[in-house]
């Protein structure tokens, strides 16, 4: 049998231009769609083959020149729909039908009448957010807490597959496999495609033969856990933690989603904290203000010596190094300001002895003008 003349086929003559061509591909491509035309869907697809071939060819200079030629072209330069040839094609349907169109007819056309599923069955599982209230020293120094928590976990009757022992999956009978629904409405300006995802497999295109009974073919139960948490020192107010695969188990045999921890640092009863630095106040009597002296002052990890010069004013701040939070830059430094203590009740010795102080005294400076 003598092979079909591709100018024929696209209905242009010899001499047709380039636009030509197009024009004649795009009319006869849109006569074949699988929505409007009428006929016998495999006649359709032969056609639609044959309209393609001849394109591949005639929109090429190189191949329509041999084709010219010679009446065919050569196994050098066989019809195989290469890159370059199905990107002419493509992007000649496209133009006109928009931008997934030849797809999805190259799919029904060339993929047994089913279009490419995308839909995977198993999902990963959702992330799961939990609070945790530190201590100042367990922010400071790391902790580790052991919590409890309601979480989807893979189910132990079917492993997580959602299926029941010894079943399998089979094609959706609602959608044959494709995964999608399609809706067709009629009128005088033509035919409307309304195209959903399959409301019995979700888009999967498969469905349980028989469904796990312990867990309804999700192949996860809802329990509650105990979990290990390893909090790293220095955590900062606020920050979230990521702890991977610890969320919510995937949906029939999907990875499983993360847990985020939100740290929140409780109030210290004797701290405050200024970024990496932390202030205590410590309460002194005048005496030791005046002839200096050492005290002891509580830090984050335990009491520690400090010098007081003499002279010192009241309301001074002295500084330990390092002794702050601790942080990657380096710890922080302690703050500790000086507050003094004024006795509100002395016994007549006290009063007589510190009348006699003070009346030894120079007289204070003039008043100042306050810096507002």
């Amino acid at each position: 049998m003598p092979p079909e003349d591709y100018y024929e086929i696209l209905g242009v003559p010899r001499n047709a231009t380039q636009e030509e061509i197009k024009r004649a591909f795009r009319r006869l491509a849109k006569q074949y769609h699988p929505d409007v035309y009428k006929g016998d869907k495999k006649e359709a697809e032969r056609k639609f083959r044959k309209i393609a071939e001849a394109y591949e060819v005639l929109s090429d200079p190189v191949k329509r020149a041999q084709y010219d030629r010679l009446g065919h072209v050569g196994p050098e330069q066989a019809v195989d729909f290469g890159p370059e040839g199905f990107r002419r094609t493509r992007e000649a349907f496209e133009e006109f039908f928009g931008p997934s169109a030849f797809e999805e007819i190259f799919n029904l056309f060339f993929g047994e009448g089913r279009r490419a599923r995308t839909v995977s069955r198993a999902q990963r599982g959702e992330d799961l957010e939990y609070r945790v209230r530190l201590t100042l020293e367990d922010a400071a120094f790391g902790t580790s807490l052991r919590v409890s928590l309601p979480r989807y976990e893979a189910c132990r009757t079917c492993g997580g597959s959602g299926l029941s022992p010894g079943t399998e999956l089979r094609t959706c009978p609602t959608c044959r496999g494709t995964g999608r629904i399609e809706y067709r409405q009629f009128s005088m300006f033509g035919t409307f495609v309304n195209v959903r995802t399959c409301p019995e497999c979700g888009g999967v295109g498969e469905v349980p033969e028989a469904p796990c009974a312990s867990c309804r073919g999700s192949g996860r139960v809802r329990e509650r856990a105990e979990v290990n948490l390893e909090i790293p020192a220095g955590v900062e107010d606020g920050a979230r933690l990521i702890f991977r695969g610890m969320g919510n188990a995937g949906v029939a045999g999907g990875p499983p989603g993360d847990l985020h921890v939100v740290v929140e640092i409780q109030p210290h009863p004797v701290f405050a904290r200024q970024g990496r630095d932390l202030w205590v106040e410590v309460p002194v009597h005048y005496g030791t203000l005046v002839l200096g002296g050492r005290i002891r002052v509580p830090t984050l990890r335990g009491e520690e010596e400090l010098e007081i010069p003499p002279g010192t004013e009241p309301e001074e701040v002295l500084v330990l190094r390092g002794r702050g939070f601790p942080s990657p830059e380096g710890p922080g430094d302690l703050k500790v300001k000086l507050r003094v203590v004024i006795p509100k009740k002395l016994g007549r010795e006290e009063r007589r002895l510190l009348q006699a102080f003070t009346e030894r005294l120079a007289p204070p400076p003039p008043p100042q003008r306050p810096r507002l």
